[in-house]
């Protein structure tokens, strides 16, 4: 089995760290947005939501990429009565290629400099599912489109000289023991869960991440990602009564707010000490390990080919 190769790559005191990490609060940061333009993927609930008024309470411009209309339309009215701040919606749907193609052509026709890039938008499924272009949705609104925003903005962010992008990534990347399964995506002759698809969607971000630290290079552009921490979330709850009532009597039951996790990606987007850090993974604000997995240079040129080929960008 695939993962077998990886296991004697673990450390003991990697997993150490991975526990006592999770029981960590962020890093503060006092920074300043304003004039700062930020662009927010999946703003409309949970980790989104608090990170849209908390940047938006430090004055940031949002761009938020979101699929629901009216969660939007109520968004942008509760942070220009708060806080005066402008707030754009650039509606989108990134279980479909054509709608985050469009997603990423507005992004380059925005007037003003991106300075911060958050890829936050996911989904959790526990039955395996297809979206319309024929891809695991999974890895396709988890992976493909946070990958096809970067790689179509890519040489506007490096002359614009300046964006932070962040990756709202999961230690549930740990749980793809065998990586990605490249042969086979649709999950045909491996066993589906939703652990493994979503971490395998995970991982690739991560891998994917270390070719775009060198195309970025040269530049003070710099890209991270980090795991939110076990915080309540809508996450998943398109699924079965079952899903829902184990996640809200095993993980709701002593998850934190995700204000905690907006906190962390202040700290990430704006704190100087961070100025030309990049390619890291963090639990919160602490850096940390990824699992072997994730880090198999192997790997990182067949997973960024693929996706280039699945996002017809090849």
């Amino acid at each position: 089995m695939g993962f077998l190769r990886y296991v004697p790559k673990y450390s003991v005191r990697d997993m150490a760290d991975f526990l006592r990490n999770e029981k960590r609060s962020p890093a503060s940061c006092e920074a300043d947005l304003a004039g700062k333009t930020t662009v927010i993927t999946g703003a409309t609930s949970g980790i989104g939501l608090e990170t849209a008024r908390l940047f938006a309470s430090r004055g940031a411009s949002l761009v938020c990429c979101n699929r629901n209309a009216d969660k939007s339309r109520a968004l942008e009215e509760e942070l220009r009565d708060r806080h005066g701040t402008e707030v754009r919606t650039l509606l989108t749907d990134f279980s479909s290629l054509a709608r985050t193609r469009e997603c990423a052509e507005a992004l380059l026709a925005l007037k003003e400099p991106i300075d911060i890039l958050i890829h936050n938008a996911g989904v959790y499924h526990t039955r395996r599912t297809f979206t319309p272009d024929g891809i695991e949705a999974v890895f396709q609104v988890i992976h493909l489109a946070s990958f096809y925003l970067n790689r179509i903005l890519l040489d506007r962010l490096k002359k614009e000289d300046r964006a932070r992008i962040v990756y709202v990534n999961s230690e549930g990347h740990r749980f793809a023991l065998g990586g990605v399964h490249l042969d086979d995506l649709g999950w045909k002759r491996h066993v589906y869960t939703g652990l493994a698809s979503y971490g395998a969607a995970k991982t690739a971000q991560l891998l994917t991440m270390a070719r775009f630290v060198e195309l970025l290079g040269g530049s003070r552009v710099t890209i991270n990602a980090m795991h939110p921490g076990n915080v309540k979330s809508h996450l998943g709850e398109n699924n079965g009564r079952l899903y829902r009532w184990m996640k809200k009597t095993f993980i709701l039951s002593s998850a934190r707010d995700p204000s905690i996790s907006a906190q962390a990606l202040l700290h990430l987007a704006a704190a100087e000490e961070l100025d030309g850090v990049t390619g890291q993974f963090f639990n919160l604000t602490t850096p940390e390990k990824p699992a072997p997995h994730a880090l198999d240079p192997t790997l990182i040129e067949p997973v960024w080919l693929k996706s280039l080929e699945l996002c017809d960008l090849a």
